[in-house]
């Protein structure tokens, strides 16, 4: 009976149901065909534990302090900043797209309100310069990805709540894998801009540096103040959110005051993506207790020893696993339904969870810029009106940098853990 499951959750898909509901629906018929209905009386309560965790409250902060600050014209004024350094370079302002991208991580800690941010203001400037418009969708396509890697990261805090892990550590540790990824993608630029000749920007055409960097203090002042207030042992990553939500507001000031049009579209937005987050969560959730009572993780154990995969070898597998889950599943779905499932597993095989929290995220959010339903090529392709298969095309070496520095991720784990238990917060 339970082959129905697999043929009701593809009825479901094609019927345009919405994924949390076809997850939670698909788990409660597998109790009931695999008479396990008994266990469904406490299927509430499991549900609720999964989603009472002190740590998630962050969540709906940190998209709300990015919603603000997205509003207040922050972008200008890191834009800005990023041409006042890096410009004059040859192909600067496809540095500029990737530095911005680094200082707008820190404030939006999401892949796709960067993409969405710079597919506005930065794709139509390179046009004007020259560049042909494939190659600025995708380079703004690809940088979008430090967003979730450089903390506040949506999906960290994700995953610390499901693998109950210190997200204060996973922020930190994001760091370095978040600037190695863009020191990667200005070499692709730099080749780029030396093979098609692409311009630089004039000395008189880019801001004064020192009106740059006063101007951009504001926003530059909020990962400082999220990050420093956990290292320091000040704030709990909740409350260094709720901390970061209001220097939004006083920064939002700084540039362009908040009408209340604003407000209640940053507040709705934040409703609205936290409410069909938790949604998953529930869904999951029902799922995660099946998984559990069918020891599915033992089982997957069991036939990884059983391969005689190794460590590594399972590592890299599952490396593809959410890599092929990042191009077809939203991230949030692909991390809270595989990561309970795969991740023991690895932990049981000698991965630290820190280390194992960055590479999981990393991989699904190369999956935002890999064909055939990346989200942010998806994004950058509606807003610039670039055909969605040039730009796949396009973003081929700069999606190959990525999986570069993925795999120089996975086999030196220092370059996560390094900074975390430099600064105490992990061991």
């Amino acid at each position: 009976m339970t082959i129905l499951v697999p043929v009701v959750v593809a009825a479901l898909l094609a019927s345009g149901l919405a994924l949390a509901y076809v997850i939670g629906g698909a788990a409660v018929l597998t109790f009931i065909l695999s008479d396990n209905t008994r266990y469904l009386a406490v299927l509430p309560q499991k549900v609720f534990s999964q989603i009472s965790v002190f740590s998630l409250l962050a969540m709906p902060l940190f998209i709300l302090a990015g919603e603000l600050m997205n509003r207040g014209g922050v972008t200008k004024a890191l834009i800005d900043l990023s041409m006042a350094l890096i410009g004059r370079i040859r192909g600067g302002l496809g540095h500029v797209n990737i530095m911005t991208s680094v200082f707008f991580a820190g404030i939006s800690g999401s892949a796709v309100a960067d993409a969405a941010a710079l597919s506005n203001t930065l794709v139509p400037a390179m046009r004007e310069r020259g560049y042909s418009a494939e190659y600025a969708g995708a380079i703004t396509a690809a940088s979008s990805i430090i967003g979730p890697i450089v903390p506040p990261s949506i999906i960290l805090i994700f995953y610390g709540a499901i693998m109950q892990t210190s997200v204060a550590a996973l922020f930190v540790a994001g760091i370095i894998p978040g600037l190695l990824l863009a020191a990667m993608l200005f070499i692709v630029n730099g080749w780029y801009a030396w093979r098609e000749d692409h311009p630089r920007i004039e000395k008189g055409e880019s801001p004064p540096l020192v009106p740059a960097v006063i101007a951009s203090l504001p926003a530059l002042c909020l990962p400082f103040i999220i990050v420093g207030g956990m290292v320091l042992g000040w704030m709990t990553p909740t409350e260094a959110a709720a901390v970061a939500v209001f220097a939004a507001m006083v920064a939002a000031f700084f540039y362009s005051p908040l009408t209340p049009t604003d407000l209640w579209e940053s507040f709705s937005r934040t409703a609205v993506l936290t409410g069909s987050i938790f949604m998953i969560l529930c869904a999951v959730a029902a799922f995660g207790h099946l998984a559990a009572l069918e020891r599915i993780p033992q089982a997957i154990a069991g036939l990884v020893d059983q391969m005689g995969l190794g460590p590594i070898g399972f590592l890299l597998a599952m490396n593809l696993i959410f890599i092929l889950a990042g191009m077809v599943m939203d991230v949030p779905v692909a991390l809270a339904l595989l990561a309970p499932l795969l991740a023991p597993v690895a932990l049981a095989h000698g991965a630290d969870p820190v280390h194992l929290g960055i590479v999981i995220c990393f991989n699904l959010s190369v999956g935002l810029v890999s064909p055939p339903l990346g989200s942010c090529l998806l994004i950058v392709s509606t807003v610039t009106g670039v055909d969605y298969w040039k730009l796949a095309r396009k973003v081929m070496p700069f999606l190959l940098a990525e999986l570069v520095v993925l795999g120089i991720l996975v086999f030196t784990p220092e370059i996560s853990l390094w900074l975390p238990r430099r600064l105490g917060l992990w061991h």
